[in-house]
This record gives C-alpha cells, structure tokens and sequence, in this order.
C-alpha cells in the first residue's frame, strides 16, 4: 500500500492536507537549531513547510518516484529505507516525519533519530487525523460499504482519532523502549480545511483504500462519495486534528 502512494506524485501533492503553521512553528521552535531531517518525506509537503519556517531540511524516502518529484520543487532528497540509510556522520537539530512512521518499524525508527539527533534534538512524529461531522461520518461509511463491500477496514466506520490512538501508543512505546529520550509528549492542533466535490475526490483516490482496487471498484467508491459531497451541497468543511508524537534526545552529560 505504502508503494501505491507513488503512482501519480503530482495529484498525491495537490490534493493531500498540509500541517497547520502552528505545528511547523512549534516544532521549529522547540528544536535547538535550524538543521531538519524529514522521514518518509514523499512529495516534499512538510519539507517546503519547514523550509519556509526557516529551516534547512534534508530529505528521504524509500520512493525514487516521491523523491523525483520532491527535487523538482527544490527539495534535497535521498532515496532509502530510513532503517537502513547511511547518514554518513551527520547529525540533525530535529528529525520529523509526516504521515508516515506507521510505515516504519517503531522501534528501529526511534533508535535511528536518536542516533542522528545532537543532544537536544527534537523527534516529532505527526499526522492529520479526520473529524468529519457524524452525519457525513456515516454518509461516507455507508458509500464506502457498498463500493467495497469486502474491504478490511472501513475508515469511516468509527471516529478516526480511536484508530489512531493504537498508532500513537504504539509510537510512544518504541521512543521509550528505544532509550536516550526525554519522556514522550502528544501536542494536537485543530484546523479544518473546505473541500469541493472533485478536490476531495482527488483526494479519495491517493489513499490506500482506493489504490489496490479493481478500476471498477475504485470507479464505485468515487461515484458514490461523489454523490454524499454533492447531497452536501458540491462542497463540505473537513475538519482536522494534527497529532503530533514527539520527544527531546537527552542531553548526554
């Protein structure tokens, strides 16, 4: 699933969510100086963000296709595995990760940043996490059921945020277990962001719900919830919570 994100580079930019400027602010902020390391970067969103907070920041990810793109906007990239990258030495003032530590092994992960954080460094780990209204809520899980009957998982079948606190427990305990952290903390930030009909379908089709279906299949699920936006009106207001897992590198004194 990770891998389908990079078959079209372009429209999994234009239409994923960026990350509130308080997010980018405080992180920035929190960090002892301006040097970034981005994890799973993809297309660059969160690196052009910290970027413009005046950060330098150095990219990588497993996709040469994510990465491709992400140079293309001015981005600084290098195509690995970050279990496996050689950071040859260098070392970093906040190592972060948008949308994606899911994707990696919670536990090397966190030994890894704490490997390449100066003491005093800041891990932060963050997602956009969904909070529709219930009556779209339900409006959305019932398109998704009949499009995909046999899905695994029906991400609107309850509120996002209880899905994801399995991810950020499981996140927390890999910086614990990983040692050479201060305690983890979880900071949110609340935000909402209008979509019209087609731009939240072009959305619908860079996740992972859509990727691994028949053209049939996918065809369905975006008639379907093509049809919940426009019974909204052609438009709605989504509503977001930005979680942010994170952790300072122990001063080692």
């Amino acid at each position: 699933m990770a891998e389908s994100f990079g078959t079209d580079p372009a429209r999994y930019d234009r239409s994923r969510p960026r990350y509130p400027g308080a997010l980018v602010r405080r992180i920035a902020a929190s960090a002892p100086g301006p040097e970034l390391l981005d994890v799973g970067c993809g297309t660059g969103i969160a690196s052009r963000q910290f970027r413009e907070a005046g950060c330098t920041v150095l990219g990588v990810d497993v996709d040469a296709r994510m990465a491709a793109f992400a140079r293309d906007q001015g981005c600084t990239v290098e195509v690995a595995a970050f279990e496996t990258w050689d950071a040859a030495g260098r070392t970093f003032d906040a190592v972060v990760a948008g949308q994606t530590w899911h994707w990696i092994d919670p536990a090397a992960g966190a030994a890894k940043a704490a490997g390449v954080l100066r003491p005093g460094g800041r891990l932060a780990l963050f997602w956009n996490v969904y909070r529709p209204a219930p009556d779209l809520a339900e409006a959305l899980r019932e398109a998704h059921e009949r499009a995909l009957p046999d899905a695994p998982r029906n991400p609107w079948a309850r509120p996002a945020l209880d899905g994801y606190a399995a991810i950020f427990a499981k996140v927390a305990d890999g910086l614990r277990a990983a040692g050479g952290f201060d305690g983890p903390e979880e900071w949110r930030f609340d935000w909402e962001h209008r979509y019209t009909r087609d731009e939240w379908l072009e959305h619908v089709r860079t996740t992972g719900d859509a990727a691994h279906r028949t053209p049939e299949r996918t065809a369905d699920l975006l008639a379907r919830t093509g049809a919940v936006i426009d019974d909204a009106g052609g438009a709605f207001t989504m509503p977001y919570t930005a979680v942010v897992v994170t952790a300072a590198r122990k001063d080692a004194r």
